[in-house]
């Protein structure tokens, strides 16, 4: 696989189950290491990058996951507070542990994604997409260059599927931040994106702007058959 993703493109991955959407992204921040070859983000080699090298990579690429990742018996606001755990030194024991400016900042990002009146409610007393709008507040505390989205809607209904990935397109655009974001719902990857790329078994067979391109184009990358690939550049 050769791909580029430019800064602040909004880039959707679509394929079928196994086809290497979720094993790029942890490429990307450095999960999964590569046998061969060279992942580069931000300028650092994620493939060899250790230690505060690694640490540092992670604290500028955000993660959101499909399972949202909460501790259900926390509150809101401190399970926003834990995005900073990677800037801050030793172990937190509760909301007042974290510092002023850092709480602070979290019920900002709260506010953003629309639950700073929830704050003090038990994460998991939440719907499926508040829940989510959480996980997205708690990566944007990170204060990220780079939002990596692995499936972030595939455990919700469509009307909070919808809602979540326009929260986080148009955050995109307020925080002019580089999305990376994998989905198997063709409507909604042509409606957040602003790129499509398509994988089949680990290899990109198709790579396009959103402008232009059909539904039935983007849902041939789950056939046998190939869609009408573009060469994948370093436009």
């Amino acid at each position: 696989m050769s791909l580029t993703v430019h800064a602040g493109e909004v880039v959707v991955l679509l394929g079928a189950s196994g086809s290497g959407k979720s094993t790029l992204l942890r490429h990307v921040n450095g999960l999964h290491r590569p046998s061969s070859g060279t992942v580069r983000v931000l300028g650092t080699d994620a493939g060899t990058a250790r230690g505060t090298s690694l640490r540092r990579l992670r604290q500028r690429v955000g993660m959101v996951f499909q399972q949202f990742h909460l501790v259900g018996s926390l509150t809101v606001l401190e399970n926003a507070c834990t995005g900073a755990l990677g800037a801050l030194r030793g172990p937190r024991l509760g909301l007042p542990t974290y510092p002023r400016r850092v709480r602070a900042a979290a019920l900002e990002q709260l506010d953003r994604v629309g639950l700073a009146d929830q704050r003090f409610q038990r994460a998991d007393t939440l719907s499926g997409g508040q829940q989510q709008r959480v996980a997205v507040a708690r990566a944007l505390l990170q204060q990220p260059r780079i939002l990596l989205a692995d499936e972030p809607v595939a455990s919700l209904d469509p009307e909070s599927a919808a809602q979540v990935l326009q929260l986080i397109a148009a955050l995109a655009r307020e925080d002019r931040l580089t999305v990376l974001c994998s989905l198997h719902q063709v409507d909604l990857a042509l409606a957040l994106g602003e790129r499509v790329v398509g994988l089949r078994a680990g290899r990109v067979v198709l790579d396009r702007p959103v402008a232009g391109l059909d539904h039935d184009t983007a849902m041939a990358v789950y056939t046998s058959a190939t869609p009408a690939a573009v060469p994948v550049l370093a436009r």
